[in-house]
């Protein structure tokens, strides 16, 4: 017989049995009835294996339908990264792979430490496999854990670099942007636009992903396919650049850049008349680096838009690793070699003689000039500011001002009594020295000035659908306070706006800056009588899947258009009164026609030398020359804005180029070229794809020339504008 402490243990362990298979009895029930889906996700998750589709990125054409931007259907081979956590899993895996990559283990090794691919997604070992090593691997799963194949789309720029700062290219997301992109549902190891029209038109041109669902073994072998979703192809782009005449842009303005450095800049004197000798006798201009723009007036429409130095674009494809990239796109703190620079939307200039077409605007417009149009100036070479007590000058204030030099005299040039048109003919900076002081300190120190250009879009970006553009500066008390904080210019220098400054500003020195593509989108406002554009190098978004008339081409009549990008531009429109605009266009023709003015000796105009055997369609401009560092003269920056006079030819134009010398013998000529393939008077050389990558290279892109550099040449030796 039992014992009573013996029936309690049995007892004990019958309620605990009872509560047990109570227990499990619920937990069966709440997993049949409760999480019954949750369960069965689960276990398909276990069962099949997602893989993402990437679709197929839109296409971008040029403004005849050329193929600029293309894709390439290639095969990844990837590894999953908790597989190769361990070194030693790592190094016994890579030796592995090695030989059917046909890839160097050291390169494996590279590839998993580049921190372009993102450390939590499948990390890429070999691009653009063969469908033989694809098989290879798939066919020996087990002897290559986590190793998968994938179908991605390669970008293609057939033409190089051939407009790459219009274009731009792919890369991996960046890590300022992954919660950007993840919101709009980008897997992390996604490839986006990173500059240009790519990263502008990122959503448009990416598409919809879709997945195939696999059901797969317990050692991950594919059994079937248990559910496919076809991925959507991105939008198609229609640029309204023009790929031949981009291509020519180009090579005017890297052959003037090239020209321009083998011609000496003017010696350094000493009041004496001799040279300084704290510099060398003979100093070559460096001429770095430059842009020019070409937009049409009447629509806002980029037709080209070039900066130099130039990158190919195909590098970013090219699958080479970070030691290769770093040596073709080294890092640079020095803005003279920054490769990755689109300068007609990026680059900080001063304008020089180019800015004073609206200075002379913001004169009449302002009716700062008694009598308007017929108003005039006796210019004698020197100007001193009328606001300045003489003792302050004689305690070291700056209070005379001086026009360039004339080669004639080795004096600052004399123009007699001129007028607006003449002033802007002959450039004569005392003329706008005027202006500069008394529109400022006879309108009781108001921003007059900075109101009146500000019209033109300076001082604002265009919103040029293009990334990283500069907005520009006007010198204004706030702007100096500004700087003084930052120690830009010295804190008291920061204080107060002073007359000084607004003198400089009125030559389009100082503080003043722009960008290319805001001067030529103000030359334009000039030209079309005051419609100032927001400027468009893309033309239309098209529907996906255009197709091809020709090898290379695109059958843009048939193509089915989802939006008009140019005719959703905004813009603003400056009232302009015929007897404000026609003296400034007047000036600005004659500066390319002449006649010069009479006075001591005939002073010809700044454009006259260059433009006289000049055949293409009729045009107006104004010379530029920005004073650079220490006003050493191989540091002084070149630059020409001119429009068409043509209404069926609607363009305007805008070159810069850096430590380049005067405007006359530097920026204009690139122009001049511009406007005389516009015209058809000049051969533009046919477009065709570059020539294959070489991956040995250290350059990002070859040098390209002019075949006829004629219409670069110019007489305008005396130029002093």
């Amino acid at each position: 017989m039992a014992t009573d402490s013996q029936q309690r243990r049995w007892s004990r362990i019958g309620i605990f049995a009872i509560t047990l298979l109570v227990l499990l009895l619920a937990r069966i029930w709440f997993l049949q009835a409760v999480t019954k889906d949750e369960t069965e996700e689960v276990i398909r998750s276990v069962q099949s294996r997602v893989v993402k589709l990437i679709p197929e990125r839109g296409r971008i054409f040029d403004v005849n339908g050329r193929v600029v931007a293309d894709n390439k259907r290639v095969l990844v081979a990837a590894i999953d990264r908790r597989v190769i956590a361990d070194p030693q899993d790592r190094l016994e895996m890579f030796k592995r792979l090695s030989g059917p990559l046909n890839t160097p283990v050291e390169r494996l090794y590279t590839r998993a430490e580049d921190k372009r691919f993102n450390e939590l997604t499948e990390m890429p070992l070999a691009f653009d496999i063969s469908e033989e090593q694809a098989a290879f691997l798939m066919e020996r799963i087990e002897d290559y854990p986590g190793v998968a194949i994938k179908e991605e789309w390669r970008r293609i720029y057939p033409f190089g670099a051939v407009g790459s700062h219009v274009v731009g290219f792919l890369g991996a997301i960046q890590k300022d942007a992954a919660a950007y992109y993840k919101s709009l549902g980008y897997d992390p190891n996604e490839r986006v636009g990173l500059y240009g029209v790519e990263l502008t038109y990122e959503v448009d041109l990416r598409g919809v992903p879709g997945f195939v669902r696999y059901e797969v073994d317990a050692v991950g072998r594919i059994k079937s396919v248990l559910e496919r979703v076809e991925p959507q192809p991105g939008n198609d782009i229609q640029l309204s650049i023009d790929f031949r005449l981009q291509q020519f842009a180009e090579q005017a303005l890297e052959t003037q850049l090239l020209v321009r450095q083998r011609n000496e800049a003017p010696k350094v004197m000493l009041p004496e008349g001799i040279p300084d000798p704290r510099y060398e006798e003979v100093n070559y201009y460096k001429a770095p680096a430059g842009s020019v723009v070409v937009m049409n007036h009447n629509t806002g429409e980029v037709v080209a838009m070039a900066s130099y130095p130039r990158f190919d674009a195909r590098w970013f494809t090219a699958s080479v690793d970070a030691e290769k990239f770093a040596q073709v796109f080294p890092q640079t703190d020095d803005p003279d070699r920054s490769i990755l620079v689109n300068r007609a939307v990026s680059g900080r200039y001063n304008l020089g003689s180019s800015f004073k077409p609206f200075v002379a605007f913001a004169a009449l417009n302002s009716g700062q000039l008694p009598g308007g149009d017929t108003y005039e100036f006796d210019d004698r070479g020197t100007y001193k500011l009328e606001s300045i007590p003489k003792d302050r000058c004689d305690q070291g204030v700056k209070c005379v001002f001086r026009n360039a030099i004339c080669r004639a005299t080795g004096a600052p040039c004399r123009y007699g009594k001129v007028d607006v048109e003449e002033a802007l003919a002959v450039s004569s900076d005392t003329f706008f020295y005027k202006i500069g002081e008394q529109i400022l300190t006879e309108r009781g120190y108001q921003p007059v000035l900075e109101t009146e250009v500000r019209r033109f879009g300076f001082g604002s970006p265009t919103n040029v659908d293009l990334p990283f553009e500069f907005a520009g500066t006007i010198p204004n008390a706030a702007y100096k306070k500004y700087l003084g904080s930052i120690g830009a210019i010295a804190e008291d220098e920061g204080r107060a706006f002073y007359v000084g400054d607004n003198v400089l500003f009125s030559i389009g020195q100082g503080l003043l800056s722009a960008t290319p593509i805001q001067m030529a989108n103000a030359y334009g406002a000039l030209a079309n009588g005051g419609t100032v554009f927001e400027p468009r190098v893309v033309r239309a978004v098209l529907s996906p899947g255009t197709r091809n008339k020709a090898s290379g081409l695109a059958d843009l009549p048939n193509a089915s258009v989802v939006k008009r990008i140019s005719e959703e531009s905004k813009r603003s429109v400056i009232p302009m009164r015929p007897d404000v605009l026609e003296p400034v266009v007047s000036g600005l023709r004659r500066v390319i026609t002449g006649p010069g003015v009479d006075f001591d000796y005939y002073h010809k105009t700044t454009g006259e030398n260059l433009f006289r055997n000049y055949s293409g369609m009729p045009i107006a401009g104004k010379t530029g020359t920005a004073q650079g560092f220490n006003n050493l003269p191989w540091n002084d920056s070149s630059a020409f804005g001119a429009f068409s006079m043509d209404a069926t030819q609607p363009y305007s134009a805008f070159a810069y180029l850096e430590k380049a010398g005067y405007g006359a013998v530097a920026a204009a000529p690139v122009v001049k070229c511009m406007f005389l393939a516009l015209s058809k008077q000049w051969r533009v050389d046919d477009l065709v794809p570059a020539d294959p990558l070489d991956t040995a290279s250290n350059l990002p892109a070859a040098t390209t020339r002019l075949r006829n550099p004629m219409c670069l040449v110019s007489s305008a030796l005396d130029a002093r504008d």
